[in-house]
């Protein structure tokens, strides 16, 4: 009883920390009710067993319920024969490991003009990430159900538009996945072709999460999107560079970052600006394919940035590295719904 009710007080904490700046709603655009906090289950998917809130088998549930919430939000689920199809080469390796096949989660919400470009969020699905081949070390690998915090955002995210009815329109893609070790996984030294065509030279298998993200920004162009903000639990570098209090922030757009980062301050969810300047891509030369997954141990976040940004050259983007923010660790341990505050806001603040 005393570690639930601990629980309760420590999640009323986190919502008194970041309250919302929310925009008065005009029209039949009604805003939230009064003293209403929708739950969105940010917090609450990530810490359940590995696999079970956004399990790759299980994701088609997701769309179907942001469906029922509103006639303006649909969902789909590209099964594995259609990425296939569309050579996502990158994404469909993670999980060769996994009994379990890969799934796209693709959900869009349309509450803006028919003609407005969408803003894409795009979050990380490991449903559970025990490093494939380049396993992990066993103290704490019980954490890494929460490897899917920044895919269970942009869920969360995608409820909120719809519920608060914001007047624009959001496309939301979740690579759904889990890496494990297994005779069929990933080795070191394979060479994957993504859906760009680029070809990677997986060095460790355990820098998954690029894999998957690579191939998802890719499948985001098909919607000319005004822009986009991908959030995942990317590196522990992140969390060796900035520690916990600050989600790391990342773009080739300088206004974009502007605008998240002031969404961050208004929300109480602060992000802090690194760079990806060309000399890092020099790290990620391979010997045997255009780009290697990793980029060695100085800079592993800016390194992996920098990968990411190999497949955003078409479109406005912006990555969030939350490793050191997405949940807690120890006595306190549980998802933080971090970093929905920041996002909201950002969205908000466009709404206006």
């Amino acid at each position: 009883m005393q570690k639930r009710q601990r629980q309760q007080q420590t999640a009323q904490a986190e919502e008194n920390r970041f309250p919302l700046r929310r925009p008065r709603c005009g029209g039949d655009r009604p805003g939230p009710r009064p003293g209403h906090r929708p739950r969105h289950g940010t917090r609450q998917r990530p810490g359940q067993p590995a696999g079970q809130p956004l399990h790759p088998r299980l994701s088609g549930g997701t769309s179907r319920a942001l469906g029922e919430t509103t006639q303006k939000a649909q969902g789909k689920n590209p099964q594995r024969s259609d990425m296939e199809e569309l050579r996502m080469g990158a994404l469909l390796s993670v999980s060769k490991g996994s009994r379990q096949p890969a799934k796209l989660i693709v959900l869009e919400y349309k509450g803006g003009d028919a003609k407005a470009k969408p803003v894409v969020l795009v979050g990380k699905g490991l449903t559970f990430d025990a490093g494939g081949i380049s396993l992990k070390p066993a103290a704490g690998m019980d954490e890494m159900k929460y490897d899917m915090c920044g895919g269970a955002s942009v869920l969360g995210l995608m409820q909120m538009a719809a519920e608060l009815a914001l007047p624009m329109n959001l496309v939301g893609l979740v690579p759904a996945t889990e890496n494990l070790p297994g005779g069929n996984a990933n080795k070191p030294g394979d060479i994957v072709t993504s859906m760009a065509g680029i070809t990677i030279e997986i060095l460790n298998t355990d820098a998954e999460g690029r894999l998957i993200l690579c191939d998802t920004l890719t499948y985001a162009e098909r919607y000319n999107p005004e822009l986009v903000v991908d959030m995942a639990t990317l590196t522990g570098a992140c969390i060796v560079a900035l520690g916990r209090q600050p989600s790391g922030l990342m773009g080739n757009d300088d206004a974009l970052c502007d605008e998240l980062l002031k969404a961050g301050d208004e929300a109480g969810d602060r992000a802090w600006r690194m760079p990806i300047w060309d000399e890092y891509q020099e790290q990620l030369k391979s010997n045997f394919a255009d780009v290697a997954n990793i980029g060695g141990p100085d800079g592993g976040s800016i390194t992996a940035a920098c990968f990411l940004s190999r497949f955003a050259k078409k479109f406005r983007w912006a990555h969030l590295d939350i490793a050191g923010t997405a949940w807690k660790t120890g006595a306190d341990k549980g998802a933080t719904g971090r970093p929905v505050p920041l996002i909201a806001q950002f969205l908000l603040n466009r709404a206006k």
